[in-house]
């Protein structure tokens, strides 16, 4: 185990030159592409996933929306990927740094309210103001509902960034208490291995939650804007 808490979340350096691209690109190159006639069980399983993930995202799209597929199901497996690439021993997990998740919620939001001001100017403009505002209130609701419109891409980010970072800390934690029950207590270390087992498991299922609701998020947000 490592001794500082936070040391799976600095970034790797190699020779002095940060590695984190390099670390980026490795859990895409996993995926296996279908080169033959007959699929084998493994591209036979991502591709159900995918088809199955697409139509989740999209089934409310209208046909311009669904222009976006593409793009969600790409983002999907990437952060899946590098959420799960965390849960290797002594790795670095991508998603864990806030600038990360920044660079991936600003454009996408962006993208998205662009989209919205483009083709739907008057219906974007009217989210800013609820129906049936008091005079005397719509300057000060303007102001929220656009400050909050700005906030929705951090929130994406801070989302996914704290979710993966408080399991990955709680996982070193219970793991380094394992270790130091060893020991004292056979019986004690044993539950805590139980129950460090148990948590694993659910950081399996909490890296595959996050990309999806990361993922979702953006699906709806492109959706009141299309």
């Amino acid at each position: 185990m490592n001794e500082n808490l936070f040391t799976p979340f600095t970034i790797p350096m190699m020779l002095g030159i940060p590695i984190t691209t390099l670390i980026i690109m490795f859990p895409t190159m996993l995926f296996p592409t279908p080169n033959q006639l007959i699929n084998n069980r493994m591209i036979t399983i991502q591709q159900w996933l995918t088809k199955l993930t697409s139509k989740q995202l999209m089934n409310t799209h209208n046909p311009k929306g669904q222009t976006w597929s593409l793009m969600f199901i790409s983002l999907f497996l990437f952060i899946t990927s590098t959420n799960l690439l965390g849960m290797l021993p002594h790795s670095f997990t991508p998603t864990a740094q806030l600038s990360m998740n920044l660079g991936m919620a600003i454009p996408l939001w962006a993208g998205t309210v662009v989209m919205g001001f483009r083709n739907k100017t008057k219906i974007s403009l009217a989210h800013l103001l609820p129906l049936g505002t008091p005079t005397f209130l719509i300057p000060m609701l303007v102001m929220i509902e656009t400050i909050s419109l700005f906030i929705q891409p951090l929130a994406l980010a801070v989302r996914l960034t704290a979710n993966i970072t408080a399991s990955h800390l709680l996982l070193h934690l219970i793991g380094s208490a394992t270790l130091a029950l060893v020991n004292i207590s056979l019986f004690t270390a044993l539950i805590t291995f139980t129950i460090l087992t148990l948590l694993t498991i659910l950081e399996f299922a909490v890296a595959l939650i996050q990309a999806y609701v990361f993922t979702l998020l953006v699906s709806l947000y492109l959706q009141d804007n299309t």
